[in-house]
């Protein structure tokens, strides 16, 4: 199978293809550590969904080199304890590369234990493809060169969501409320660092944690956000700590303007829908269907076409399984130890727009254009709405790559 062949079967991705010889015979294994039991399972189960679908399309034009690719689903609970015991468990099964995103605590363990693992045994490979975990540290001095970050890191959103609120006159009062783990502490220390700097004019008027996915009621949290007076929320929070705030802000006629990391993921969509918070909620991430570029709303179609339930969309997936493949057929192996090279400094055309990208050798940050987005009613050449709620994003402002960039104190340790 040819690249130009293999492009059709992402979209966008250039496919390659190769083998370990400790794989089975024709099968390149990818194990994906996140949650797919309790109640991180509705966004872990979406991970899953769509790395098959990757899978069913690569595999359809004939695999990667020859070999089938096969996703297996490894229940980490959102639980550092409980991930790395998948991790070991996928590598027993001869996996040699671990994908995962959801929970940063979860990411951090997994990365050390990939480094530490590499190190005792030279040779035999195993590397970290992470999607959405992101706390900084994790590229920062928690770096490592078996560990590739697809997503921007809280810093790189953080300072894009504070441009954009510069532009906007009426936020004056702002309220952070986060997840009491790495990277809701990562979120809120640098809303506070950054609006400072960026617009002092801003008060900070509340700083609040909440166990991560152990809430069930938000009332009291809304409460304090009402009586601080605030006119806008910054949260990091996703999952149901996301849509649990939203719903609970709906019954308490809270209307404040809220900016977000991850508002699109299950039923947080629905949530805003029912609180009738229309174009109040903002989200900053990799892309958007409602994105007018042909290229990914056609695949974009053809998952939700799948999936009917499922209208949540991840690119950045699609560009790290695209560059993983690519990488894979540079090097003519499956094996990290050959292809990880590959994927240093690799450019790229993402899979939302078709912007130019790149992996950032130092520090193994893939550096990528960023969109702002508002939730609410669909206008004209918007055909994409989320769980079926009749609203849709819609792109406000676009950040290109270049102005994601921030310094890196990554010292990585490279192999001999």
């Amino acid at each position: 199978m040819n690249k130009a062949m293999a492009s059709l079967a992402l979209g966008l991705s250039m496919l390659g293809a190769a083998a370990m010889p400790v794989m089975a015979a024709g099968v390149i294994k990818i194990g994906y550590v996140d949650p797919l039991s309790g109640d991180g399972a509705s966004v872990g189960q979406i991970g899953l969904n769509q790395l098959d679908f990757i899978a069913d399309r690569v595999n359809a034009k004939g695999g990667v080199l020859g070999k089938k690719i096969k996703i297996i689903g490894y229940d980490d609970q959102v639980s550092p304890q409980a991930a790395l015991v998948q991790v070991q468990k996928a590598i027993d099964d001869g996996v040699h590369v671990i994908v995962q995103g959801n929970g940063s605590s979860v990411g951090l363990a997994i990365e050390n234990f990939v480094t530490k693992y590499n190190e005792r045994n030279p040779g035999a490979g195993v590397v970290y493809l992470n999607y959405a975990a992101i706390d900084p540290i994790m590229t920062n001095q928690d770096c490592s060169y078996w560990h590739f970050a697809f997503d921007a890191n809280s810093d790189m959103k953080m300072a894009a969501l504070v441009n954009y609120m510069k532009t906007q006159p009426d936020i004056k009062k702002v309220f952070l409320i986060d997840q009491d783990y790495s990277f809701g502490h990562s979120v809120a220390d640098a809303a506070q660092r950054m609006l400072k700097a960026k617009d002092p004019e801003v008060q900070i008027v509340g700083n609040v944690f909440v166990p991560l996915l152990k809430v069930t009621d938000f009332s009291p949290y809304v409460a304090q956000i009402k009586a601080s007076g605030a006119d806008t929320v910054i949260t990091g929070n996703w999952g149901p700590d996301l849509a649990l705030l939203i719903k609970a802000a709906g019954q308490a006629g809270l209307r404040v303007h809220w900016y977000t990391y991850y508002a699109a993921l299950a039923g947080g969509t629905t949530a805003v829908k029912q609180a009738n918070l229309a174009d109040d909620v903002f989200q900053i991430n990799e892309g958007v269907n409602n994105y007018d570029y042909a290229p990914q709303q056609a695949v974009a179609r053809a998952y939700i076409d799948q999936h009917k339930s499922d209208t949540d969309f991840y690119p950045r997936l699609f560009d790290m399984m695209g560059m993983l493949f690519e990488a894979m057929t540079d090097a003519n192996s499956a094996n990290p130890v050959a292809f990880v090279p590959k994927l240093e400094d690799m450019k790229y055309k993402t899979f939302s727009s078709g912007a130019a990208a790149y992996i950032r050798k130092s520090d193994h940050q893939f550096i990528q254009p960023l969109f702002i987005s508002v939730f609410g009613p669909l206008g004209a050449n918007q055909p994409f709405d989320e769980e079926h709620t009749g609203w849709g994003w819609k792109v406000v402002a676009q950040i290109p790559g270049e102005d994601t960039v921030l310094p890196t104190t990554c010292a990585m340790k490279r192999p001999r």
